[in-house]
């Protein structure tokens, strides 16, 4: 009997020896990760709990909270992209907005204290101060658009769109212009019909910004060309030239807000960065997707792509 009890004694002294060791354990593991928290949290840094044991629920919550604080550096680094975005979209707003506001208030000046000017002098620096409002009315007119596309108050018009009518009417619009400038253009639409449920505003507006960043910075090459095609399961639209190109260095920030090629702000650069953004962002809109490839001065193409939707194949 005494060697019985004694056995008992002896593994319910074990069991509690078991027991205050677990609890230490646990008390000094999640001691630990408090304190790697509170350091974490304070330094702002990207470490992550790095601890070993045996323990299956200890393992559990190590990786939940490791999987927690890899958000929370995914999180801190978007805000931190999107701080030096937002810096860099203010300054070149302000840029863009001044550069445009100081030469009609230097035209206005002229009319008003030249007393030398004719009629015809007059109405000259009229026309310019219009094209100037114009063009500072159209650049408002886009930020505002983009505001409502990121923000969701962009409402499509969801309808049957036929691609074929619409790419050939849209590079139409731009005949005049290209043959002023001595574009050759290489137009492949298929005669099958190619049918999309999409915003049929949308596309055109994305169309008309591809062709004009296609004669603005493929001037060089002289041909701009428009093909529709499609697979089993796709629909695409290819808008392509010949000109300088886009490098490699230029290839993250091509849909950037404001982001110009050379991302120059200066007199020689053209267009605000504006289009190719909002043509994005429209795409995406339409559960569409935009890429591009660029060989310079050999093929330098902007390809829209669409999943077919089944209610519109025929």
């Amino acid at each position: 009997m005494i060697y019985i009890l004694s056995v008992l004694l002896l593994l319910l002294l074990i069991i509690i020896y078991k027991f205050y060791r677990l609890k230490k354990t646990m008390n000094q593991s999640l001691q630990y990760i408090s304190k790697k928290l509170n350091q974490i949290i304070s330094n702002k840094s990207a470490e992550r709990l790095l601890l070993f044991t045996d323990e299956k629920q200890l393992r559990e919550l190590l990786v939940v909270t490791n999987d927690l604080l890899d958000f929370h550096q995914g999180f801190m680094a978007d805000n931190a992209r999107m701080r030096i975005s937002m810096n860099r979209m203010l300054s070149n707003v302000s840029h863009d907005l001044k550069t445009p506001l100081t030469v009609i208030s230097g035209y206005i000046e002229t009319i008003q204290h030249n007393q030398k000017l004719t009629p015809e002098d007059r109405d000259a620096l009229l026309t310019n101060v219009g094209v100037k409002v114009t063009e500072v009315a159209g650049l408002i007119n886009k930020f505002f658009d983009l505001a409502r596309l990121e923000s969701g108050d962009w409402q499509m018009k969801w309808s049957k769109v036929h691609l074929n009518e619409l790419c050939r009417k849209t590079i139409l619009g731009y005949y005049d212009t290209l043959t002023s400038k001595g574009f050759d253009v290489e137009i492949d639409i298929p005669k099958e019909s190619i049918l999309l449920y999409a915003d049929a505003d949308a596309i055109t507006r994305v169309l008309e910004n591809l062709l004009s960043n296609a004669i603005r910075y493929g001037k060089d090459g002289k041909v701009i060309g428009l093909t529709l095609h499609q697979d089993s399961d796709h629909v695409f639209i290819d808008v392509w030239d010949r000109g300088k190109g886009i490098k490699e260095a230029e290839a993250n920030r091509i849909f950037e807000r404001l982001y110009t090629l050379d991302d120059s702000r200066s007199s020689s650069a053209e267009g605000n960065g504006l289009g190719l953004t909002i043509a994005k962002r429209l795409i995406e809109q339409m559960k569409g997707h935009i890429e591009y490839s660029s060989i310079p001065f050999k093929r330098t193409v902007f390809t829209i792509k669409f999943k077919k939707s089944k209610d519109t194949q025929i």
